[in-house]
This record gives C-alpha cells, sequence and structure tokens, in this order.
C-alpha cells in the first residue's frame, strides 16, 4: 500500500469493483475514493486510486501551481474513452471543506467555480472522474487581474516538441533581456506552456496584450520558427504562439496535471537546463512520482518574484505607433471586443473582395 493510503473494504472480502473504498491524504486531510479499482486510463492500467495516489505524491508542486485559483474540470466519470464532459461551474457535491471562487465570463455571465484552497480537492476532483485540471491565471481575492502570465507554444502540423523548445529557448533569452524569470513545463502533448509570476494589477486584456506584444517579437527574430497568425491557413510549419489562451476565461492545463490521453501524460515543470535532454512520452502517472521525489519541483521558486508588465506594454505600444500592430481576433465565443479587427478568415476575405463565384 501506498503511503497516504487507507483502504477500507465491507465485511471481509477483498477489494473489488464497486465493494471497496480507499482514503487517499493530501495536505492533511483525508479525502474518500469509491471504485478504487476503476480503470480511468485502461490503456495505461491506471486506476481512479492509483490516479489520487499520485497526485498526493507530488501534492507540494501541484499545489503550488493550483493554489486559491479557479479551475474547470475535464470529466469522465466512465474513465478515457467513456463520455466525457468539460464542468465550469462547482458541481453538486462539493464537500463542506472545499471553496469556490467567483469569476466573470466574457459574455459578463458569473459563476462559481471550485477553488483549490488545498491539496485534498485535487483528490475529491478524482472522486469526480476528472482527468485534466484547467486553472485560470487569477487568484481568488482577484479573479479580474492575472497574477500569472502564460505563453503556449503550440506546434502545427510539421513540427514538434523540439521546434517548441528552440522557440521557448528564445523566449527565454528575450524575457532575460527584459529582467524577467519564465518558467517551463510540458504541455502534456507536443507543446510547451511559459510562466511567469506578475503583479495582479492588470487586466485581462493588457495581459494578453502583452503577450502578443512578446509573440511578435519572437515572430520578427524566427519568422522561420514562429507564427502569431490566429488564422491555421497562415501558420505553416511554425510554432504558433497562443496570445489568446491569456484571455479571459481561457485556461491551460495545471501543472502535474494528467491529460486525457491514453498513456497517462503528465503536464510536467522542467529546469530551463534540462529541458533539452526531455520528451514529452517521459513524463506520466507513472513515472513522475520518482522524478519529483529525486529532482523536487522544478518550479519551486516561481512565486519568489511577481513581475511589471510595463516592459512588454512598451513594446505594445511601439509595435502601435511604428507598425500599425493593434489588436489580433479573440476567439469566436468572445463578444466583439474595442479595437479588435474583424474576425474573417483571410480566404474569405479575399473571396468576398473578388465578388466571389
Amino acid at each position: 500500500m501506498c503511503p497516504g493510503v487507507r483502504m477500507s473494504v465491507a465485511g471481509r472480502s477483498l477489494p473489488t469493483m464497486g465493494s471497496a473504498e480507499a482514503h487517499v491524504e493530501a495536505g492533511g486531510r483525508s479525502v474518500r475514493i469509491s471504485s478504487p479499482d476503476k480503470l480511468l486510463f485502461p490503456d495505461a492500467d491506471v486506476t481512479k486510486l492509483g490516479l489520487a495516489t499520485y497526485y498526493a505524491a507530488v501534492a507540494d508542486g501541484l499545489f503550488r501551481g493550483l493554489a486559491n485559483r479557479p479551475v474547470a474540470l475535464n470529466r469522465f466519470p466512465d474513465g478515457l474513452g467513456g463520455k466525457s464532459f468539460f464542468t465550469k461551474s462547482a458541481p453538486k457535491g462539493l464537500p463542506d471543506w472545499a471553496s469556490t471562487a467567483h469569476v466573470t465570463f466574457p459574455s459578463g455571465r458569473t459563476g462559481d467555480e471550485v477553488c483549490v484552497t488545498e491539496p485534498a480537492t485535487v483528490l475529491w476532483t478524482v472522486q469526480m472522474g476528472t482527468l485534466e485540471l484547467h486553472a485560470w491565471p487569477v487568484r481568488e481575492a482577484d479573479t479580474d487581474h492575472p497574477d500569472e502570465l502564460r505563453i503556449d507554444l503550440d506546434p502545427q502540423p510539421g513540427t514538434g516538441f523540439a521546434e517548441a523548445v528552440e522557440v521557448a529557448r528564445e523566449a527565454l533569452a528575450l524575457f532575460e533581456e527584459l529582467g524577467i524569470r519564465p518558467f517551463v513545463k510540458t504541455s502534456g502533448g507536443r507543446g510547451l506552456h511559459l510562466l511567469v509570476r506578475i503583479e495582479p494589477r492588470w487586466t485581462f486584456v493588457e495581459a494578453r496584450r502583452a503577450v502578443i506584444a512578446l509573440a511578435r517579437e519572437l515572430e520578427r527574430r524566427r519568422p522561420e520558427m514562429v507564427t502569431t497568425s490566429w488564422w491555421k491557413e497562415e501558420r505553416g510549419e511554425r510554432i504558433f504562439i497562443d496570445f489568446n489562451q491569456m484571455a479571459r476565461d481561457r485556461m491551460t492545463v495545471a501543472p502535474y496535471s494528467t491529460r486525457a490521453r491514453p498513456d497517462a501524460p503528465v503536464s510536467m515543470p522542467v529546469r530551463w537546463a534540462d529541458l533539452a535532454d526531455v520528451a514529452p512520452g517521459d513524463f506520466t502517472v507513472k513515472t513522475v512520482p520518482d522524478l519529483f521525489a529525486k529532482n523536487g519541483d522544478a518550479n519551486a521558486e516561481i512565486d519568489d518574484t511577481a513581475h511589471s508588465l510595463d516592459a512588454l506594454l512598451e513594446m505594445a505600444e511601439r509595435d502601435e505607433k511604428d507598425h500599425g500592430l493593434g489588436d489580433m481576433p479573440y476567439p469566436p465565443d468572445f463578444p466583439k471586443m474595442p479595437g479588435e479587427p474583424k474576425r474573417v478568415q483571410p480566404s474569405k476575405a479575399r473571396h468576398d473582395q473578388e465578388g466571389g463565384s
């Protein structure tokens, strides 16, 4: 039996599907896990208990990334391969000890989402069949001003993890020029996420503008490797910097969260010195606990300094003044935003200008 796990079985029978339960502890709180033998990742042989035990093993790093953040849950009650749904509003059955955070969506509608105020909250999400945790870049105390800048490096067809690493290193150099310290993690797929703690005094619109400025500068420096085009038809075989992941209600998967894929991969923080030597497949529910026990959390110092966005916003102002580069399109489900260009696919716009046929 793993440390922090206590099995309790009805009567004297051995644990069987539906007749046993487990209790897993994290952060001093024990959480009940029903049907502990249920396979959540069948191909990887990861059970409900196995996933809860994994999160307990990495609780320190997990909570560092999720502390007091609202989260959305990608749930698979019957395991990967069964029905799934994305839960934003806090679901029924939330324990009395768990918390919620009040958030405002792009439409202006508001709601209450699960807020991770202690590691045990994540264990409870496993009980609810959650395979992915997607976190807002804000804290419960102020859900309108991000405290984390996120740069999503998304490999397009014809590119992969190696190209994402190369672009990440270019971004690191640019951040260092600006006196900003970024941290990096795998996405759990082929991409990378760069994370920067920032002072929570800018709006989502301003934080997104800062990411656009960074992305445009990287595109200027490495045009053969980087694209900022929102339209897939224009991206080519390059790394797309998805600036809209910094828009309100857009979330990236949390550090140490699993991804809903057959091999139970994990979005893993990595030290910059090690980035060139890793591959996404290195990090799964089965491998990460030992790596974490041996090496600790690569993001352990992320909260040491909260940076200013002034330098990036000055870059954005220069882009607009000197190059006429303003805002970029928002996702289609957003209301039309002030200063936003038309959300028209370039090929369609050309077709319409030519009169169609």
